[in-house]
């Protein structure tokens, strides 16, 4: 094999694993939207963990951050205050604005959720070393920059 179908080959490798995992992610955020609420979604899931850790956000920055459109974001927003795990507040720097902030219940079991996640990626893990663990972080990181 030449080096060139070498590559090609550890690419095609690549591209499966990403394909797997994507799978794994997609069932993981079903599972801890559950957790969190039973009528939550996965995507009010997501929106709900990036306003937790964030502190506060507005819904324009989550439409960027998570490559969303505006209008779904609004209607998971909606349903996430419905549920009492997210509340739209004035915005502290400039009033006519509102920023999103989860509630402390939302707090708790995202941060439940999150201890449970990590727990199983450190099984998962906990073999490899400190350098290969940061290897696959700068590797990860390059790919998503692509």
């Amino acid at each position: 094999m030449t080096a060139e179908a070498a590559l090609d080959h550890a690419i095609a490798a690549v591209e499966e694993q990403f394909g797997i995992v994507f799978n794994r992610a997609r069932l993981l955020w079903f599972e801890s939207a559950k957790q969190v609420h039973p009528e939550l979604q996965p995507a009010g899931y997501k929106l709900l963990a990036s306003i937790v850790r964030a502190g506060s956000t507005n819904a324009h920055v989550l439409a960027e951050q998570l490559d969303m459109d505006k209008s779904a974001v609004s209607r998971q927003v909606r349903q996430l205050e419905e549920m009492g795990l997210v509340e739209s507040r004035a915005d502290e720097r400039d009033g006519r604005a509102r920023v999103l902030v989860g509630t402390p219940l939302a707090e708790q079991r995202i941060a439940e959720v999150r201890r449970a996640n990590q727990a199983r990626l450190r099984g998962s893990l906990e073999g490899r070393s400190v350098e290969e663990l940061l290897l696959l972080a700068d590797v990860l990181r390059a790919i998503a920059d692509a």
